[in-house]
């Protein structure tokens, strides 16, 4: 045997030894007692003396166990209490006492011990034997006491009062996730780990890796605990492990500890052998640290994982290990309905990255809070790009001494317990924060001197003037909505420019020095999905959910909600598409944080996502659909608008954006033009390119020259990377340059008056008054921003349902939902609100948001004195020869109303058309 393995084999004997008589652990898991004190007399009336109340299973909340107060709420009507959030079944703000007779072991005497307690809100105290033990306060990090006074073997008395009242202005409107009832709760208890650790007073308080991945090494810095009066000469062991726990170095340095509080660094060469950690290839090392002295004697062992990972900004980009990165990210904002909290256990993270990946996404950003040690393991495991940021959403930050300092405090916490996960990439001090400035630069540069291992930046986004629309000074990245040179989101453009595929937001970042990722993109609500209700079995009740319902059926509506669902969300989905595609779009972005991939429960009920708030399908779109346009490589188009008419052609630039591992070799693009009815109308092949990594990478021309379509028609142009799965798709609409003649039978007019007079007379007549004479709500192509009850001042529509197979629409092409061909009209209308007609199905129906549930529509047909009469609040009148979709639509109504399917079955009295039109 060399002596090279002669060590290995020995130093595996060593640390196998130590992991029998290192530290030791007893869970506190079980039964516990739980006195709540809203007067707040427990300190004066002595409970850290007494064990009483009612049982409670620990790690746990009052809300599992049902204690606290009941909800008031009902769900007889619509208001925004009820719409605001789930709500709690039981819900309890202030301080509760926790107690425990608990049994320390005769091999704990001599020990330093300390109870820990991963996750609590807010502050804790903490007495043994009626003698108080500490005190702790964290939202991110485990709360850690000296538990000295439980080292002497036998029964001890244990008593916690954590009180989950809010301590410090953190958060604007509790909105902050880390502090909130309306994403997960302001829960009371212990989640996580509970438990009692037993250590020599000399030991490894915890461990620290710095990755260098340019010089192929890691310093290994473990911080060390001397309790003893004296220093202690002592032996550092470290061992290295690769992801297959294969051994692969092992080092061992002499050190002498000083009294108190040390810091070793030891520096470790992986060497040529060295594996780099990314999202393609997530490679972990673990370090073991092992410390062992003779006199006294002290055995102890510390374990850590880390990957070798840098991040860096060079030239305005991201990248990893040198390799640029496109991040493609949503927000979790602590969103988990059956617990109120977190899950603390690997499974609930492997649900949320796994679908998360599934999807395409490789970024996930923690809005306002820290996610707790078993989200950063999967993260790590998975490769997952991570925003981390302080628990903080205010507009007066940096006002307040006491605050700074929690925060300061909290910022040091998760450098200590999270500061080695390779997928802590990003690190921001807050969402939108408004305030001093000053001091957050300040707390910036502190976090950037302590810790390398992460880009920083100040705030994502503010609304603060003079700040928001560049970087700050220090900033290494920078997350905004505008920059001072334009929009780089699409809610500031689809509702006022016609639909161009060709649009990016290049202009918009020009010039700026550090990465620019686009702030919360998205938020087009969809309709509610009832069915959801039944999977609310936890301690949130959604009487939200259920005070729809009861509206819905009231007013006759409740068999249309899935129809209302799937059509806002195919809708949305549609939306979330082309936002995406413009960042791909767009050379120099580093990425996009969506809001959301699934659904935001709270700040009025935010259904934002394509995904449910337990990130499950809500039949919208499948991930293999959605990686299509958001995945490591994106096919993309570049084209002029979404209609067109036969004596034109369509032409388009084909480009791909590759994020991938590698620069793809000899990419023969590929293209087709189909059908609805799958036919082929066009085809054909680009030439072969090869594709490095980033975007920008041209592709070739298309032009289709159109004429050969002489029916309107929606068809499909499909590009594809032959040989590859990588493919993508977009719609388009083809209607005839000319048209044949209408039917004469029917009468187009933009006066009731005329309508009157034509009805009486019993014609079929086709009334299309200007917008400006209809009553109603003004038409938007985007459905609600965010919430109709967050932002009620808003138009709130939520696109249009209707059947295509619908014999007026026969003759224009449409799904069933909102598409781009509608933009046109949509823009050029005003909704007509139907409550106080007769119930009739309109041609095409308007969805109006969940907070007014009206009866809306666009168009309508009925009978009317003699006649029969369609009204449209779309204008079919104006400009037809430079409206294509307007022009095509109005044709279509009048050939089915030539025809004898023309037979409404509602009468509407002339009087009644007042409530329509003033």
């Amino acid at each position: 045997m060399n002596n090279h393995k002669r060590k290995l084999v020995i130093f595996c004997l060593l640390l196998s030894g130590l992991r029998s008589s290192a530290q030791q652990s007893i869970s506190l898991s079980g039964q516990w007692l739980v006195r709540l004190d809203s007067l707040h007399v427990g300190v004066d009336q002595q409970w850290y003396n007494q064990q009483k109340g009612t049982a409670i299973k620990l790690p746990g909340t009052l809300d599992d166990a049902a204690i606290g107060n009941k909800p008031t709420l009902t769900t007889d009507s619509l208001y925004k209490d009820v719409l605001l959030r789930l709500t709690r079944k039981h819900s309890y703000i202030g301080p509760a006492w926790y107690s425990k007779e608990i049994v320390i072991p005769q091999g704990f005497a001599n020990k330093q011990l300390e109870l820990y307690l991963e996750r609590v809100i807010w502050k804790t105290r903490v007495w043994v034997d009626g003698k108080e033990a500490g005190s702790g306060e964290s939202l991110s990090a485990p709360h850690r006491f000296n538990g000295s006074a439980l080292a002497k073997p036998g029964k001890h008395l244990l008593v916690i009062c954590i009180d989950n009242s809010k301590q410090y202005d953190i958060t604007h409107r509790e909105m902050a996730h880390a502090y909130t009832d309306g994403t997960q709760i302001i829960w009371n208890g212990v989640i996580g780990k509970l438990q009692l650790i037993a250590k020599d007073p000399l030991f490894i308080d915890h461990v620290q890796t710095f990755p260098d991945v340019k010089d192929g090494s890691v310093i290994i810095a473990p911080t060390l605990q001397n309790n003893y009066a004296q220093a202690v000469n002592a032996t550092l062991q470290i061992q290295v492990l690769d992801k297959n726990k294969k051994v692969v170095i092992t080092k061992q340095e002499t050190v002498t500890v000083a009294a108190g509080t040390s810091k070793q660094e030891i520096k470790v060469a992986l060497g040529k052998a060295m594996l780099l950690w990314n999202e393609f290839h997530p490679n972990l090392y673990t370090v073991n640290v092992a410390l062992t002295a003779q006199n006294p004697a002290v055995k102890d062992i510390a374990t850590a994982t880390f990957g070798m990972r840098e991040v860096t900004n060079t030239n305005g980009l991201l990248q990893v290990n040198g390799q640029r990165i496109f991040l493609r990210g949503t927000l979790e904002c602590n969103i988990f309905p059956l617990t109120g909290h977190p899950p603390m256990e690997k499974n609930g993270w492997l649900k949320v990255f796994g679908t998360a990946k599934a999807y395409g996404l490789n970024h996930l950003r923690f809005h306002s809070w820290c996610p707790p040690q078993a989200a950063f393991d999967v993260a790590d495991s998975m490769g997952f790009y991570l925003q981390i940021e302080l628990p903080l959403w205010s507009m007066n930050t940096g006002m307040d001494k006491n605050t700074n300092g929690f925060l300061e405090a909290e910022a040091a916490q998760i450098i200590k317990e999270y500061g080695n996960h390779p997928s802590f990439v990003l690190w921001s001090l807050g969402n939108e924060l408004q305030g001093d400035f000053q001091w957050l630069a300040g707390l910036l540069k502190q976090l950037k001197a302590t810790d390398k291992r992460h880009l920083y930046t100040t705030t994502t986004f503010t609304f603060q003037k003079g700040h928001g629309t560049w970087p700050e000074a220090d900033d290494d990245y920078f997350i905004t909505q505008y920059t001072r040179k334009g929009w780089v989101r699409g809610q500031g453009i689809f509702n006022k420019y016609a639909p161009n595929f060709s649009t990016d937001y290049t202009k918009s970042i020009d010039s700026l020095t550090v990465p620019l990722i686009t702030h919360e993109i998205g938020q087009y609500s969809v309709y509610p999905n009832l069915k959801e209700i039944k999977k609310y079995t936890g301690v949130l009740d959604p009487l939200n959910f259920k005070a729809i319902e009861k509206d819905l059926s009231r007013k006759g509506l409740l068999a249309l909600a899935p129809s209302y669902t799937l059509a806002s969300g195919k809708f949305s989905a549609n939306l979330y598409k082309e936002e995406i595609e413009r960042a791909l779009k767009t050379k120099g972005l580093s990425g996009f944080e969506l809001l959301d991939l699934h659904d935001f429960p709270g700040q009025g009920t935010a259904l934002v996502g394509i995904l449910d708030a337990f990130w499950d399908s809500k039949g919208l779109v499948t991930p293999e659909q959605h990686r299509q346009y958001c995945g490591p490589v994106v096919p993309l188009l570049r084209f002029e608008k979404a209609t067109y008419t036969n004596n034109e052609s369509l032409e388009a630039t084909a480009e791909a954006a590759n994020f991938s591992s590698s620069e793809l070799k000899g990419v023969v693009p590929v293209w087709t033009v189909t059908d609805s009815k799958g036919k082929k109308w066009f085809s054909g092949r680009l030439t072969a390119k090869d594709l490095p990594v980033g975007n920008d990478n041209k592709l070739g021309s298309i032009r289709i020259e159109l004429g050969s379509i002489t029916e309107a028609a929606q068809l499909t142009l499909e590009l594809k990377l032959e040989g590859t799965t990588y493919k993508n798709n977009w719609t388009f609409w083809v209607y005839p340059a000319q048209l044949k003649e209408t039917n004469n039978k029917v009468a187009f007019t933009t006066s009731v008056k005329e309508a009157v007079q034509w009805l009486n007379e019993g014609r079929n007549v086709l009334l299309n008054p200007d917008t400006t004479a209809l009553k109603g709500e003004e038409g938007r192509f985007a459905p609600v921003f965010w919430s109709p009850v967050h932002f009620p001042n808003q138009p709130g529509t939520m696109g249009i349902l209707c059947e295509p197979q619908h014999p007026a629409l026969q003759k224009f092409p449409t799904d069933f939902y909102s598409n781009w061909q509608w933009w046109d009209l949509i823009t050029s209308s005003k909704t007509m609100v139907l409550d106080s007609l007769p119930k009739l199905t309109p041609i095409v129906t308007v969805i109006d948001n969940f907070f007014k549930n009206r009866r809306m529509a666009n168009v309508i047909e009925v009978k009317a004195g003699k006649g029969k009469l369609i009204i449209s609040s779309l204008d079919l009148s104006h400009d037809l020869d430079k409206r294509p979709a307007a022009r095509q639509l109005r044709y279509s109504l009048e050939q089915y109303m030539g025809s004898n399917a023309f037979n409404p079955a509602v009468e509407l009295k002339y009087d009644q058309l007042g409530f329509l039109i003033k």
